[in-house]
């Protein structure tokens, strides 16, 4: 196929938090050295922001770093937080709120703000744009690009206009080449690219698999006087029980918003776990429910995180190419925070390759991207957290939370060991009949609340006649082995209803949904027999997040 081609001194692929500020801080450098780098930012949500959802409690290091004067030039961080409060859940209906002196230092959010993260991105977004920054929305990158040594050289962005079968349709578009000296790949956690890269040069060789939660999210609209701005709550316990890791959190924004929501591990044992399900029971513990009785939900969303931490950060380059961001997985599990760091990694990369290209060799494209970050407070912050993961999987989630509080309040986290997780999330379920049924109870319509209804609030919309973007290897292996073995667990991790089992004349079937993807990536991620790819869809397609 011929494509047209476009040529740039760097191409970065993804609009978050990490792609971005390697964008502005390349095009500072730029500006500072008198030069004109084409730099090009492709992002597949049909806006900047569009596809960004996180709780989110953010830490300013960063953005402090990137623009100090950030608060003068209208940065959407107004709500500092003001309250941090801990409890533990008993029951759905009892709960004990942890004394301050208990709670885990990483924990404490004291100079952190309340936001949106989205809305963050949209503003990084125009102070790229307003610095020079190419931006392309609505142009997923679907191929990486490699020349004949292997080297990458940039990325191909998706073709537009083919139906279902991969046939072209009338309105057909080509992809675009997009060449560059160096490629970012900052897609964000599980980036498909970003996963391609890693599997091809064997960067996490050495490393523990990486390990992963889903978080699901809401914001409600609640009463007035119910409205704390800059209060923080997170719970642990119920309703997991101790051997399955996750808990919920509640930021009171201003105006009398809050966004509330839940994260599980992916590394649980228990094929009958819904996630979303879990989310819905856990509203109805008073800590909660108090808040948001009588309020409004008006936003609904779900995404993977990387939570491995340092032992399982992979290689972060090669030749033309690196990883930045949750891409490489570099979010703190302590913290439950990677803003911070992704953005740092990114203007690390950005740093780095503007080094080399101050250096106007075309043929060398090393940089010091792997040693910068090694040096860096990123580092430093993942090396002291680095035993928060596997001590959650090793002692359960009650004792777990002792030994956090022993390694990060006493010991700071230079305890003289590190502590790992060897065993893949994916390969922790254990079989059907070896695991208690959960039922579920039904939504009230007030607190709790189905799939679909929920989907809808994600304004999430696909071109229908278009190719699946959730690709089975086998198509046999959800109903001969999946369903056999876990009674096909998909029905369940996916928050969006994806996933169905399907019995018509007999016959039974796997059926994808894939219009209702909210992108997530937990399929790519849990499903057991490692038999689902999540692709990039036609670009502009996917959720369009408002404020998450």
């Amino acid at each position: 196929m011929t494509r047209e081609s476009m040529e740039f001194d760097v191409v970065i692929v993804g609009g978050g938090p990490s792609g971005l500020s390697a964008a502005i801080r390349l095009a500072q450098i730029s500006q500072e050295k008198g030069k004109d780098w084409q730099i090009a930012l492709v992002e597949k949500g049909s806006e900047i922001g569009a596809h960004i959802i996180s709780g989110a409690v953010i830490e300013p290091t960063a953005l402090n770093e990137l623009f100090p004067d950030w608060k003068n030039m209208g940065a959407p961080l107004t709500t500092e937080v003001s309250i941090d409060e801990f409890y533990y859940l008993r029951s759905q209906q009892t709960s004990t709120k942890v004394p301050n002196f208990l709670i885990p230092r990483p924990m404490r959010n004291h100079g952190n703000y309340i936001i949106s993260l989205g809305n963050l991105c949209r503003w990084l977004g125009e102070q790229a744009e307003n610095m020079g920054v190419n931006i392309f929305p609505g142009f997923p990158a679907s191929e990486i690009i490699f020349d004949e040594k292997n080297q990458v050289k940039g990325v191909i962005t998706a073709d537009m206009g083919l139906d279902s079968e991969g046939n072209q349709k009338s309105g057909f578009e080509p992809g675009y080449e997009l060449l560059a000296k160096h490629t970012i790949f900052s897609e964000g956690c599980r980036g498909h690219l970003g996963k391609q890269l890693i599997e091809k040069f064997e960067l996490d060789k050495n490393a523990d698999p990486q390990h992963y939660g889903i978080g699901i999210k809401e914001i409600w609209q609640i009463d007035e006087d119910k409205s704390q701005p800059g209060k923080v709550v997170h719970t642990l316990g119920w309703p997991l029980n101790n051997h399955t890791e996750g808990g919920g959190f509640l930021y009171h924004y201003e105006k009398g918003k809050v966004a509330l929501g839940f994260i599980v591990a992916l590394n649980y044992d228990n094929p009958y776990i819904s996630p979303f399900e879990e989310f819905q029971r856990w509203k109805h513990n008073p800590v909660i429910k108090n808040v948001i009785e009588n309020g409004k939900r008006v936003s609904y969303g779900a995404r993977a995180l990387n939570k491995g931490g340092m032992q399982s950060l992979p290689k972060l380059e090669v030749p033309g190419a690196c990883l930045t961001g949750c891409d490489a997985g570099f979010l703190n599990p302590a913290k439950i925070k990677g803003t911070h760091t992704a953005m740092k990694t990114g203007m690390l990369a950005a740093e780095s390759i503007a080094e080399n290209l101050l250096r106007e060799d075309s043929q060398d494209v090393s940089t010091n991207y792997s040693e910068s970050v090694q040096n860096s407070w990123v580092y430093s912050e993942l090396k002291t957290s680095r035993n928060f993961e596997p001590s959650l999987n090793k002692f359960g989630t009650f004792f777990g939370a002792a030994f956090t509080f022993i390694d990060q309040n006493i010991f700071r986290g230079k305890l003289p060991f590190t502590l790992h997780n060897r065993k893949p999330d994916y390969s922790c379920l254990k079989s059907a009949q070896d695991s208690k049924k959960i039922e579920y109870p039904k939504p009230d319509n007030t607190i709790s609340f189905d799939r679909l209804s929920s989907v809808f609030l994600s304004s999430t919309n696909h071109e229908e006649n278009q190719p699946c973007h959730l690709q089975l290897t086998d198509e046999t292996i959800p109903v001969n082995v999946n369903l056999a073995k876990w009674d096909e667990p998909a029905q369940r991790y996916c928050p969006a209803a994806v996933y169905e089992i399907v019995e018509e004349n007999n016959v039974t079937s796997f059926r994808i949904n894939s219009q209702n993807c909210v992108h997530c990536k937990t399929c790519d991620i849990k499903d057991p027999s490692q038999n689902i790819t999540w692709v990039t869809p036609e670009g502009g397609g996917g959720p369009n997040y408002s404020n998450m």
